[in-house]
């Protein structure tokens, strides 16, 4: 996907808000303004929005020498969402379709945000989720259920490219019900190398119990998103063998919706730029089957 001129100021909001999560002075927070004012002109709009914002959360990075900036919100994301894991289970357990409902539930999963909104309440937003779930489920625009069903009974190795923290416990559900149906599938769970916003690492996959469904494994980057040039030649590897690659999240979509894969992009749209390049409505939740040759 490209960047519009709509998404700009979305990049200085959220290195913004960023500055201020990580502590800053209003001395510093006008050095990251500044810095990032001086970058942008160089950025060609045919380049996607994960890799402009990579630079703005790169000099916050700086900032905080080093620390995770997002670190404490990312661990309260994972043990509120635990919390949900057997009401989660429940709900998929006494679905008339088991697949859709684990479906549905990991992608509302993905309102799990701080990118997109960075004073989200977690524990409200995932009482929405479960208390409002019918109203959530039924703002579908785009879902390519069918296609999801044939590509999972044909393919043998499965790539599922993670997105936020929490929201990985989402994430877990669905492969626990892909595993119920095909228990020889061979699934790999792709988080960040780095820190970047409240996208998972290893230990928050790890922590909300992904590696008992799946391989964990990095992407080699820190980036908001699938970058594939800057991701690893092992990631890469796995990416090109996979016959099958389910993305979460707007990020995911953005860096990776040109690519000629059979990818199934899974996310809430959250921004006019993201409904237009999709053709879904802002605060509607798609499954979109991306196969181009």
């Amino acid at each position: 996907m490209k960047t519009y001129l709509d998404c700009i100021p979305c990049f200085f909001r959220q290195a913004l808000e960023g500055s201020r999560v990580i502590r800053a002075t209003p001395k510093q927070q006008k050095q990251i303004i500044d810095e990032f004012s001086r970058k942008i002109p160089e950025f060609s709009l045919r380049t996607s929005p994960p890799e402009i914002a990579r630079f703005g959360y790169s000099i916050l990075r700086k900032i905080a020498k080093g620390k995770d900036p997002y670190g404490e919100i990312k661990q309260k994301s994972n043990r509120a969402a635990l919390r949900l894991l057997g009401r989660l289970r429940n709900k998929i357990k006494l679905s008339r379709d088991r697949l859709l409902t684990a479906l549905e539930l990991a992608i509302a999963g993905n309102i799990i945000d701080f990118g997109a909104k960075n004073n989200l309440n977690i524990k409200v937003e995932l009482k929405k989720i479960l208390a409002l779930e019918e109203r959530f489920i039924h703002r579908k625009s785009i879902f390519h259920y069918a296609e999801f069903r044939q590509a999972l009974k044909n393919s043998n190795n499965i790539l599922y490219l993670a997105d936020n923290a929490g929201e990985t416990v989402f994430d877990r559900i669905l492969i626990e019900e892909i595993k119920r149906i095909y228990p020889a599938k061979d699934i790999y769970y792709a988080v960040k190398a780095k820190p970047i916003i409240n996208d998972a690492l290893f230990e928050d996959a790890k922590f909300c119990g992904v590696d008992k469904v799946a391989r964990i494994i990095s992407n080699g980057t820190g980036a908001p998103g699938t970058i594939l040039s800057l991701c690893s030649k092992e990631f890469k590897k796995i990416y090109r063998g996979s016959d099958m690659i389910i993305s979460k999240g707007q990020g995911n979509f953005e860096s990776l919706s040109g690519e000629a894969r059979p990818i199934f992009f899974l996310f809430t749209v959250k921004c006019q730029p993201a409904a237009r390049e999709s053709g879904a409505k802002i605060g509607s939740i798609v499954l979109i089957y991306n196969f181009k040759k």
